[in-house]
């Protein structure tokens, strides 16, 4: 990192942080591409999912994890893992693989299966006795539309059960859930949660960058986004701070924007015809 100060970058939280997480989405990343990740960006993520299902399948599970761990970014399961014990009556069998594993950080999520709200709350309480607990509303196929007034009580009882942050669903592909299936976001849906529930306490999946620049102009550069690809962590720090295209004048006043910003088309055809 660059060891100086510019005036209007935007204030970051420092790790650990309450606000401003970044989760990145670990498909399956050897031990080595683990190193070369946690060397250049785990100053900028905080969490690390192992997506869907692949902790079942993912070599030196347990070295990964202690590699995220000693770099102080915090790993956990998917939430399609919980569903999958879930789904064979195998939740006891679940908590002893956390435990087995260390994590003390868990994910509770019913975007494939039904959960009755309740039990799901249940499931939540009892985990957020001994762990953190991250919660996921929406569900992953696209063909369910669930009622803005829904994400929001959803939302407010799995914070009351015991959830440190609840996800709002948007998948990896960013289709879904949160967003239109052509990746634009659901902007009444979205506006309608964050005027009932403190943005702070939702961490908004959105692995697209539009979708991040999106979430940034609306919340600020602390916002809470998730399932960004690894390769992805520090773009992503540069569209927080103002330091990419997409970002650049976010958070400059009002008179440097409008001094410095490119004339428009017409404008530039006539300064191009003028020379």
């Amino acid at each position: 990192m660059i060891d100086t100060t510019l005036p209007f970058i935007p204030e970051r939280f420092e790790k650990p942080r309450e606000q401003g997480l970044t989760m990145m989405m670990d498909k399956g990343l050897s031990l080595r591409e683990t190193e070369d990740f946690l060397e250049k960006s785990s100053s900028y993520c905080d969490l690390v999912k192992f997506g869907f299902g692949t902790a079942m399948v993912t070599k030196n599970l347990e070295d990964k994890i202690k590699l995220y761990k000693d770099a102080g970014v915090r790993p956990y399961l998917g939430g399609t893992l919980f569903e999958v014990f879930y789904a064979r009556n195998c939740f006891d069998e679940y908590q002893r693989m956390l435990d087995k594993l260390n994590l003390d950080l868990v994910e509770v999520s019913d975007g494939s299966i039904v959960i009755p709200h309740k039990e799901k709350c249940k499931i939540i309480s009892k985990l957020a006795k001994d762990r953190t607990v991250l919660s996921e509303v929406g569900s992953k196929d696209s063909g369910i539309i669930i009622s803005p007034f829904k994400w929001v009580s959803w939302m407010k009882a799995e914070l009351n059960a015991g959830s440190w942050k609840v996800i709002a669903e948007g998948r990896e592909a960013g289709n879904v859930g949160v967003f239109r299936p052509n990746g634009t976001a659901h902007t009444l849906l979205i506006n309608h949660i964050t005027a009932r529930i403190d943005t702070s306490k939702i961490l908004w999946e959105a692995p697209i960058k539009n979708q991040q620049v999106w979430f940034i102009k609306l919340f600020g550069a602390n916002v809470n986004l998730g399932n960004i690809a690894p390769n992805e962590v520090i773009p992503l720090e540069c569209l927080r701070l103002g330091l990419r295209g997409d970002t650049f004048f976010q958070f400059l006043p009002e008179d440097f924007a409008h001094r410095l910003r490119h004339v428009g088309d017409d404008d530039s055809i006539d300064i191009a015809e003028a020379l």
